[in-house]
């Protein structure tokens, strides 16, 4: 937590201002968690695992269709909506999502969620439950993944159905080793907690 300090203060400082719990679309929380994410995040993006997840994940996902998606986007709300996890268990089962949460934890509690996404906007993997399978027709995908490479997006602060908290998410593309783009990344940042 005290290596984490320093970037944490820098959030209060800058994130909340006086009197207006909602932001008021200010954006002043961009800047601080542009800075989080830029030194916690990103020298992990191109882990070799990771990079390999989405790669395996891209040629499994290479011939759906719409329908198929909206299919698995299906399966998967109902699955949160009645407690049975038969697809969500398998994502949250990965050795990657377990990834994702050591990182979650890493940071006592200012990120809440890390969802990975693939090509298709499909989860990859995650650190928690999330509310829906299918990111693709979010903007913490199209505005990462769909923005190309060098995208980075950080969404206005919002109540999150997962998490049930007011957050933003940070978004960023993630490329391979040739850089060729081949997934996305979400944290979504508690700004009640900074």
């Amino acid at each position: 937590m005290r290596k984490f300090l320093p970037h944490i203060l820098s959030l209060l400082m800058f994130a909340l201002p006086a009197g207006n719990p909602a932001f008021a679309g200010e954006g002043r929380h961009v800047a601080p968690i542009r800075a989080f994410v830029e030194s916690n995040v990103r020298p992990w993006l191109a882990d070799p695992a990771i990079i390999a997840a989405l790669k395996v994940q891209n040629a499994a996902h290479a011939r759906l269709l719409p329908g198929d998606i909206e299919a698995l986007d299906t399966e998967w709300r109902t699955e949160v909506a009645d407690g049975h996890y038969k697809l969500i268990n398998k994502l949250l089962s990965d050795p990657i999502s377990a990834m994702l949460l050591a990182k979650q934890g890493q940071f006592s509690g200012a990120v809440t969620e890390i969802i990975l996404m693939d090509a298709y906007g499909l989860n990859a993997a995650q650190s928690s439950v999330t509310s829906d399978y299918w990111q693709g027709d979010e903007q913490k995908f199209q505005k990462s993944f769909g923005d190309g490479k060098d995208a980075f997006f950080i969404s206005d602060p919002e109540k999150d159905l997962s998490t049930q908290m007011l957050q933003s998410h940070a978004c960023l593309t993630i490329v391979d080793e040739t850089g060729t783009p081949i997934g996305a990344i979400a944290v979504g940042i508690d700004l009640n907690f900074l």
